[in-house]
């Protein structure tokens, strides 16, 4: 079966999708931005017969499942399995052109300064017929009260505030180009003499509308999660990268899971969030959910690992442990509530381990990214990690990744390993871990330490602390100084 289909739709026909919330919007789909200068630019291309770019539309239907909603503007109660497309690319087109052609209400765009304002636009018949040159001039936006102002607001220019006023100032609302049937009776009635220019204009601009094609690449519902993510975040080059904690969001959103609520908390239910927990403990309190679901996806590989393992699988048929993008991205829901728990309290044991060894301040830690395989590391030993074997063995990885430099730039493959090759080295009295042989720290190293902010000075800036120096006035060592109850300014 064929992943996408490329093909060409009629712009009428996929209003009326839009419309009818046949074609809605995913939920991770950020907010419509479009200025009016956007707006005049989009309607006088596809006057002109120009190519404005291919949409890009889901099938829905498949195991990708986004919460979803409606295009700015539509007010509709088609949901669930009443939806057929969802709008990958070109929602700020589509979007517009929604509100300018298919929806009676104003258009809710913004001006050059980014301030909100209300807008109907009109093509002004007798300027367009000058020509195509001339179709960008002809577009007229007037304000909520269908007026034009000027003298700061003072003083009205323009008002076409009823059908009779249109058809005296020959002005044509664009949110009667897709049917026009009551517009024309009505300018046959009231201007009779001007009716043959207006047939003109309907042939040159109105047609151009109604006939227009656009290009439609539609993604299969057979496409899997990741790939549709993927996909995604190529076409959307022109906005934000969305984070792997908003495509996981709107993905659980479609089983009732508010991540957000999850992650922040929710004042209106005086529920506390995963964050607001974490930061009783300074160390991690900055975790980003990135990084937790980073964890999480460890964790669940390294499970199913170990299963095929004992299944009897071997190589590359055993499910390998990854921290990867697209291995977060299919981290089933259950996968999430079943260990979610676990591992904001390996998070809080990661902030006590730190503390043992002399770290109090966060602006002091090496690598923040060495602590997500040690909070899956804690999250699976639970309390055994405060054995004294165990946690000699804990602490000899930890530095040697910083003293080593190791945890620098990408770490995905680095932690994956770490997790199996420190699990397997405390439970089983395996090899070392490649991050201990691996590392190497030569004396030269320390004649060019001079940035405060690289790894390795931090960590002998703490190493000298924990293991000696004197705070002269208090007449006592740091380490003792700082202990349990130190908290940062």
């Amino acid at each position: 079966m064929e992943n996408f289909d490329s093909t060409k739709t009629s712009l009428p026909n996929l209003l009326t999708g839009i419309e009818t919330g046949k074609i809605q919007l995913p939920d991770f789909q950020r907010g419509w931005v479009w200025d009016d200068e956007h707006i005049r630019s989009l309607l006088a291309s596809i006057a002109r017969k120009f190519p404005v770019g291919a949409v890009m539309l889901l099938e829905t239907g498949g195991e990708v499942r986004f919460k979803m909603r409606p295009v700015e503007g539509v007010e509709t109660s088609v949901a669930g399995d009443g939806v057929e497309k969802l709008i990958l690319d070109g929602q700020q087109r589509l979007t517009s052109l929604t509100q300018v052609l298919s929806l009676k209400a104003p258009v809710k765009t913004r001006n050059s300064k980014k301030r909100p304002m209300l807008r109907y636009y009109y093509f002004d018949i007798a300027m367009a017929l000058e020509g195509p040159g001339s179709y960008s001039d002809a577009i007229v936006a007037l304000d909520e009260t269908k007026q034009q102002r000027s003298n700061f607001g003072r003083d009205v220019v323009l008002d076409v505030n009823s059908p009779e006023k249109e058809y005296e100032r020959f002005l044509f609302p664009c949110n009667q180009i897709l049917n026009s049937d009551e517009w024309e009776e009505g300018l046959h009635q009231h201007a009779p003499e001007r009716f043959t220019e207006f047939m003109r204009f309907r042939k040159e601009v109105v047609a151009a509308f109604r006939h227009y094609e656009l290009p439609v690449i539609e993604l299969k519902k057979n496409n899997s999660k990741e790939a549709v993510c993927l996909v995604f975040e190529k076409v959307n080059t022109g906005g934000v990268p969305l984070s792997v904690f908003e495509l996981i969001t709107a993905t659980y959103a479609a089983d009732g899971v508010n991540m957000r609520d999850e992650w922040y908390g929710s004042r209106r239910e005086n529920v506390e969030g995963i964050t607001e927990r974490l930061a009783r403990e300074n160390l991690v309190k900055d975790t980003a959910p990135t990084d937790f679901m980073q964890g999480l996806s460890l964790l669940h590989t390294y499970q199913l690992r170990l299963r095929d393992i004992q299944e009897g699988k071997v190589g590359k048929a055993a499910t390998g442990v990854s921290a990867k993008r697209e291995s977060v991205l299919s981290l089933p829901l259950s996968a999430y509530q079943e260990r979610k728990s676990s591992l904001e309290k390996g998070f809080l044991e990661a902030a006590k381990f730190l503390r043992r060894e002399a770290f109090f301040s966060k602006r002091d830690l090496p690598y923040r990214t060495q602590v997500v395989p040690l909070a899956c590391i804690l999250s699976l030993l639970g309390d055994s990690w405060l054995e004294q074997k165990n946690y000699e063995k804990i602490s000899q990885w930890f530095w040697c990744g910083v003293l080593g430099e190791l945890y620098g730039g990408a770490v995905e493959t680095r932690v994956a390993n770490d997790l199996q090759e420190v699990m397997a080295w405390i439970r089983n009295d395996g090899d070392e871990p490649s991050t201990v042989h691996d590392a190497s720290f030569q004396s030269l190293r320390l004649d060019s330490l001079r940035s405060r902010t690289s790894a390795a000075y931090k960590a002998i800036h703490v190493l000298i602390q924990r293991d000696g120096a004197i705070d002269w006035l208090f007449k006592s060592t740091i380490r003792d100084l700082d202990a349990s109850d130190w908290e940062e300014s």
